[in-house]
């Protein structure tokens, strides 16, 4: 069976100042339309992980595999297309460009990837921006709307390339308890009717019981 994401073994020592082993023998998979969650104490190394995971960080030892394919020492320009074609980043702060409409920072990730004319991307980015009930908001600037509608453009941005996974770092961290729900609703319907894979770090033990999986993590290793 296909997978979309495979850790085999994984290790990370960081080096300065001393030597410290933040991540031991890791190994895990996520199959198509799985939504895993990903939990543990801070300083357990979740956050080192998903950076290793979204290839940002390619100082380790093991073996990444994004859809079935190895992907660990490629060259840093072949992973940086990668990833703006096949991953979705939702984080805890949304980091939109404040100045920017809220259809200009959906559309951003697309130009970059540079696939598609800009009226296809701009079609896209409202078809997302539809699709999450916020399409009111395209000529909006994203420092004019709400908390909870941010996380909202920022998960239609991760959207914008049809990726194969979405990590998330704490998406709901900042979101009061309403808001939280919802980011939870739209993940899990993207999950189950779009086949949609996702890894998402969470402290949230509500979000993570309804996950279709949770990988525990204690002082840099899976315990369950």
């Amino acid at each position: 069976m296909r997978t979309v994401l495979e850790t085999k073994n994984i290790n990370k020592y960081f080096k300065k100042p001393v030597l410290f082993h933040v991540l031991s023998d890791i190994s895990f998979k996520v199959s198509p339309g799985e939504f895993v969650s990903i939990m543990g104490k801070s300083g357990c190394g979740k956050s080192t992980l998903l950076y290793i995971l979204s290839t940002m960080d390619t100082d380790y030892e093991g073996d990444l595999y994004l859809n079935d394919k190895l992907i660990t020492g490629s060259p840093r320009d072949e992973l940086s297309q990668l990833r703006s074609a096949h991953i979705g980043f939702v984080f805890q702060f949304h980091y939109l460009l404040a100045e920017f409409s809220v259809l200009d920072n959906v559309m951003l990730p697309a130009k970059k990837l540079g696939r598609k004319s800009i009226q296809e991307i701009e079609h896209d980015a409202i078809e997302k921006l539809r699709m999450l009930d916020i399409e009111k908001l395209a000529l909006k600037k994203a420092s004019r709307i709400s908390g909870g509608e941010k996380q909202r453009v920022s998960i239609a941005r991760s959207l914008i390339n049809d990726p194969l996974i979405i990590m998330g770092d704490e998406p709901t961290g900042n979101l009061d308890s309403y808001n939280s729900e919802l980011v939870f609703e739209i993940f899990k319907k993207l999950s189950d009717e779009d086949g949609l894979s996702l890894l998402i770090v969470t402290h949230d033990k509500d979000f993570a019981s309804k996950t279709n999986r949770i990988i525990e993590m204690e002082d840099g290793k899976i315990i369950n």
